[in-house]
């Protein structure tokens, strides 16, 4: 499969996840840590973006808001994060997991719509929001991803995989 192709697919699934998700625990947690890291290493691997790739069309403010608040509240206590810490460690700057998927969202949804006339045109898009943009919010998004999977219960964890 090309790599192009495999990326395509991963954009679909990420934000077909988004547009359904209707709660959140360890099962959805998972499913979006498995999604961008995926994606964070195949986009990676496309290499820097040529000076010439442009962002697309501005994000709709109210849609992005829209989709913030949904998932905001359903990330409820797993939203909010510490991100750095000081000379003296103490945690400096908070972020949110809703914040960051509806971000990563709003840059790649857009280039969905150009797939079927302009594909080249909508991966040198998603490379270019990776690299100014969208691809600091994955980081985050995965590494708090990553804490939560850690801090739930083991019963919470052994009963969803069962």
């Amino acid at each position: 499969m090309k790599r192009s192709q495999h990326i395509i697919e991963l954009v679909e699934s990420y934000c077909r996840l988004i547009e359904s998700i209707e709660r959140i625990g360890e099962r959805e947690l998972e499913q979006l840590s498995h999604l961008l890291g995926k994606l964070h290493a195949e986009i990676g691997v496309l290499g820097k973006p040529r000076p010439e790739q442009a962002q697309l069309s501005a994000i709709d403010l109210d849609a992005r808001f829209e989709l913030f608040s949904h998932l905001h509240a359903l990330l409820g206590d797993y939203d909010r994060y510490w991100m750095e810490f000081d000379a003296h460690g103490h945690e400096q700057m908070s972020g949110s997991l809703a914040d960051d998927l509806t971000d990563i969202y709003c840059e790649l949804k857009p280039g969905l719509t150009l797939l079927d006339e302009e594909p080249r045109r909508a991966l040198d898009s998603w490379r270019h929001g990776f690299h100014l943009h969208w691809g600091e919010h994955m980081v985050d998004a995965i590494r708090h991803l990553h804490r939560l999977r850690l801090q739930l219960p083991a019963t919470e964890t052994a009963a969803s995989r069962a």
